[in-house]
């Protein structure tokens, strides 16, 4: 069997890793860009770390924010809008998931305009060219969007998140820089440190997942489940924040060249329908899914475990199974992850829309344990 690892062509690390822009665009000859950012980002001086380098190096960029936590067709269509008129070569994304996803559906449809209407951009779109060339910087640490080969956009009509998944998509450069990250409020650092350990179990579980693959998720299980609980409790502990800002690069590399499965097809729904931040539907879903994956999974959860710091010595194949399950659930109430739907506004009767969306969803097919409709129903009523 073939397999294929799509990764950044160079990447950077590292507190004030940022610095190294003006190197990185003399280095791809582009000379002005669009930054696209959110409006939060800009209101609290996070975006301003970045772009007062490009003033210092004299570097000309033009700014487009409007991105929604959950990006849409409209945000991607207005960014393309924007890139034209501002006579742009390249593209600089600065934030979580949201901006970054945005930047790729606009750098696409610049070099491929057969894609305008963004909708057909779902699943695998057979784009001929590489996007615009993006450099991707994130602020949080938990999408890994900087280094996946997918996106995320909300189809307002239908009501539905669409996932893109094009090797064409990739920034070209990234850099994780954990000062960035230094100002994440504690529920955010959480919801997007536990959004990076789904990526990295369900990678690691996934039908598609191989040997190297599996060396980079336990490694992202490890060193999340190690440093999460330090970085919500101490936002300003730099050894933390960087610990989180590689692990979930790491998760992000192997995830996104072998797939993911039943909780991100479970979770998207609820981001699409009632604007659930992404990071808390998959923390919230996650243990219970484990649960249910757990018989088609014995021989690997117990590594989870060992990963997680649990002494599984004597322990059978089942016990180390559920211990992985339990500790996963632990650090979900350590770190304060809503536990309940309805917590968050969901009833019993909002199931089965979201159970239909799930089963179509382009994650779950990826799912080590075959579902059905029934089965997402049960579960999201399990968690509700």
């Amino acid at each position: 069997m073939v397999q294929r690892f799509i990764l950044n062509e160079v990447s950077y690390f590292g507190p004030g890793a940022r610095r190294e822009l003006p190197e990185v665009v003399k280095r791809l000859g582009k000379t002005k860009a669009l930054v696209v950012t959110d409006p939060g980002l800009i209101k609290f001086g996070v975006a301003g770390k970045v772009t007062e380098v490009l003033d210092a190096a004299s570097i000309p960029y033009e700014v487009f924010s409007d991105v929604k936590p959950n990006p849409t067709v409209s945000n991607v269509q207005h960014g393309i809008d924007a890139y034209k008129a501002s006579g742009a070569d390249f593209i600089i994304a600065i934030g979580g998931g949201s901006a970054i996803d945005t930047a790729k559906g606009i750098g696409i449809v610049i070099n491929n305009p057969e894609f305008a209407d963004i909708v057909s951009l779902e699943g695998c779109a057979p784009t001929r060219h590489k996007s615009v060339p993006i450099v991707a910087l994130p602020t949080t640490a938990g999408t890994a969007a900087e280094t996946t080969i997918n996106y995320v956009i909300i189809d307002e009509q239908k009501q539905k998140k669409m996932v893109c998944v094009d090797p064409n998509d990739i920034p070209a450069v990234a850099i994780i820089d954990a000062e960035l990250m230094y100002s994440l409020p504690p529920a955010l650092t959480a919801a997007t440190g536990m959004d990076a350990l789904t990526h990295a179990i369900e990678g690691y579980i996934t039908k598609g997942a191989w040997s190297m693959s599996d060396m980079f998720e336990i490694e992202a299980i490890r060193m999340i489940s190690a440093s999460l609980p330090t970085a919500v409790a101490e936002p300003s502990n730099a050894e933390a924040r960087n610990a989180m800002a590689v692990a979930q690069y790491i998760a992000g590399m192997a995830f996104s060249n072998v797939g993911l499965g039943l909780v991100h097809g479970m979770a998207h729904p609820l981001g699409s329908l009632f604007d659930v931040p992404h990071g808390v539907a998959n923390a919230l879903l996650l243990p219970t899914i484990m649960e249910f994956n757990m018989p088609c999974c014995l021989d690997k959860y117990p590594a989870i475990a060992r990963a997680m710091g649990v002494n599984t010595d004597g322990m059978s194949a089942e016990e180390a199974s559920k211990a992985a399950c339990q500790a996963v659930k632990d650090l979900a109430i350590k770190v304060g992850i809503p536990q309940h739907l309805t917590e968050l506004g969901i009833t019993r009767n909002d199931i089965p829309r979201l159970a239909q969306q799930a089963i179509e969803d382009v994650c779950t097919p990826g799912n080590p344990r075959e579902v059905t409709l029934a089965e997402i129903e049960q579960l999201y009523e399990k968690v509700l």
